[in-house]
């Protein structure tokens, strides 16, 4: 079986990306990065998303690394003091122009380039990434042709090229990405996706968490997730 690399955050929507891969019929070596955020919450989450969709005859290889973006990169997601948005209408969220306080510089350029170095030391010419443009916050990192970029960049920076960066999710809505990882067998209580957990749980009033409340109802799914305030 071929191999590829996957981002994975423990979130929904790299979740998903993971059982693409998978379904794909790819041997999947997942990626995950501590890069500076100021919650470990999603990297537990990774760690059982790995263990989730890994089967004894098709185990998920999965490792986490360090690369502290926090002193470079600032970010309600990485700096102390910087608030996460809340309670923004779904019409906000995303709006034209509209790139919240939650975007991290070139968080997504760094973690496809490790990626990149990860499958090119393996010999993988594949790189599975969660990015998503339709219900999601105006993030410049996660459009169309940032994606064509680095594909770009990834054939002229390594020995060989031929790598291809799948991004499965790119326009799909929240709730054709939940109906997809249904389809796939994902167990969505095992992801976590809010900005500003509390106690372990989803906050339910940032962004993240307005986008995964829309998905589940609009996909017309039970949403098993554990909010703070509905």
């Amino acid at each position: 079986m071929p191999a590829a690399v996957v981002l994975l955050s423990g979130g929904l929507d790299s979740t998903t990306a993971l059982a693409v891969a998978r379904d794909a019929g790819f041997t999947c070596h997942a990626l995950t990065v501590r890069y500076g955020q100021l919650h470990e919450v999603e990297l537990d989450a990774a760690r059982r998303v790995a263990a989730a969709l890994g089967t004894p005859d098709r185990p998920i290889v999965h490792r986490i690394v360090e690369v502290d973006l926090s002193p470079l990169a600032s970010s309600a997601l990485t700096t102390a003091g910087i608030a996460v948005p809340k309670d923004r209408s779904l019409s906000e969220i995303g709006a034209p122009g509209d790139v919240p306080s939650t975007y991290v510089p070139a968080r997504n350029t760094v973690l496809l380039s490790l990626a990149l170095a990860w499958a090119e030391s393996l010999g993988a010419r594949d790189i599975f990434v969660g990015v998503n443009v339709l219900d999601a916050s105006g993030y410049p990192d996660c459009r169309p042709e940032f994606i064509r970029a680095f594909e770009a960049l990834a054939q002229v920076a390594t020995r060989g090229g031929g790598f291809t960066i799948h991004a499965p999710l790119i326009e799909l809505t929240k709730a054709g990405i939940i109906e997809l990882g249904m389809r796939l067998g994902v167990d969505y209580s095992i992801t976590h996706s809010c900005y500003d957990p509390i106690a372990g749980g989803a906050c339910g009033r940032c962004d993240a968490c307005a986008l995964r409340k829309k998905g589940f109802a609009e996909a017309g799914v039970p949403d098993p997730t554990r909010y703070a305030i509905h």
